[in-house]
């Protein structure tokens, strides 16, 4: 089940990232550099979540917008 869970988090956050590029009129990276992204997205969502008690959505939609602001 946990695993079902991850996949679906890294789903959102792969949404997410290709949302915010297409948002920017930036093109997108291949697959596997969005997928890479996002699945590096998850993971410090989730190490966030632990330290702060916070959703991890909630996270994932903050590093999002953090990294637009990089970019």
């Amino acid at each position: 089940m946990l695993g079902f869970i991850r996949q679906q988090e890294k789903k959102v956050a792969l949404r997410l990232l290709a949302w915010q590029y297409q948002r920017q009129n930036m093109p997108l990276p291949a697959i596997a550099e969005l997928e890479k992204q996002a699945a590096h997205l998850v993971d410090d969502a989730h190490r966030i979540a632990r330290e702060r008690g916070q959703n991890v959505v909630a996270i994932i939609k903050e590093l999002v917008a953090d990294i637009r602001k990089d970019r």
